[in-house]
């Protein structure tokens, strides 16, 4: 898959959830790694990762383009993770997305991985989806030849999603479900990070395709939500919000602690599950893993008595 000469990859977003485990998978494979970061102590953890001479770290931010085209020069392949949900998404998501195949080209760089997401769309009723569907306009338009991939909501150790919603869950006597019926098909990021190392270290299988990627089960918010609560030993009963309230709650998105973004809603009135013609994780030949396989062993800590607490099993007959 790698050439016997280390090739350069540089990864923009490489101190990130996904990017920890992107790096992981390139070191691993002994290519070498320059995370490109916008604020590069978040990086440094991933020193002890990479052998010596394999791991290089830099500040740079996709906004500017001359910090982009310092961390592309010499680099053989680049991924691109970086993106945000609020605030300038425009400017990251698009813009920066942008930058960075047009300082790859400019480079001479021969592949260019993209991470983009489900239901990107430049005409989406959210901010969001225009934003990353823009961003996917700009990465085509520099550099056709880009890997394109769309994940799902993405589930592991650090992430935003698993984590929050297992705290609120250990919280509250009573959950409300905000979009319980809308669909997802979250992926683990290990899954994830396997595919995107693999478009990188093998352009001539997965140049110039799109692909998105989700985990083996398709589950709405409330079937999530309950999942969550099983893998934390959480028994907290689930209520769902009503949409009036919902739509309500998230007009008041702008404050500051506010638990529902109007984009956000706006976005949850979709479903975001893989297209049924779409290529996936069976392109990489992964086998996807499912969120109660795994989740356990990090939400843990949120049943009682903590990670190390027996878990509940069933009696036998009699």
């Amino acid at each position: 898959m790698v050439t016997s000469s280390p090739r350069l990859v540089t990864v923009f977003g490489g101190g990130g959830f996904i990017g920890r485990y992107v790096c992981e998978m390139l070191l691993k494979s002994g290519v070498r790694v320059r995370v490109a970061q916008r604020d590069s102590k978040r990086a440094f953890f991933l020193q002890p990762a990479g052998g010596m001479g394999q791991l290089d770290i830099l500040r740079a931010d996709v906004t500017n383009p001359d910090s982009v085209a310092a961390a592309v020069a010499g680099a053989d392949a680049v991924i691109n993770l970086v993106a945000i949900m609020g605030g300038a998404m425009h400017a990251v998501n698009a813009t920066g997305a942008g930058h960075v195949a047009t300082a790859a080209a400019a480079a001479g760089v021969s592949t260019l991985v993209h991470i983009s997401a489900i239901g990107a769309d430049p005409d989406g009723a959210s901010r969001y989806s225009q934003s990353k569907g823009d961003g996917e306009t700009a990465v085509r338009a520099a550099f056709p030849s880009a890997t394109i991939i769309r994940p799902s909501l993405v589930f592991g150790p650090e992430d935003q999603l698993t984590n929050r919603f297992a705290g609120l869950l250990a919280m509250l006597p009573l959950y409300p479900v905000i979009a319980p019926r809308t669909r997802f098909q979250p992926v683990y990021v290990r899954d994830l990070a396997q595919a995107i190392a693999a478009a990188a270290l093998d352009p001539a299988k997965h140049r110039a395709r799109t692909y998105e990627i989700g985990g083996p089960q398709v589950m709405t918010m409330r079937d999530l939500t309950a999942a969550i609560g099983a893998a934390a030993g959480q028994s907290t009963g689930l209520v769902d919000m009503p949409n009036f309230a919902a739509d309500l709650l998230s007009r008041f998105g702008f404050l500051p602690g506010a638990p529902l973004t109007r984009d956000q809603w706006i976005s949850l009135q979709s479903d975001n599950v893989v297209g049924p013609k779409a290529l996936g994780l069976a392109a990489f030949g992964i086998d996807p893993v499912p969120l109660a396989a795994v989740a356990p062993e990090w939400l843990g800590r949120f049943r009682k008595g903590g990670r190390f607490a027996a878990r509940a099993t069933p009696r036998s007959p009699g």
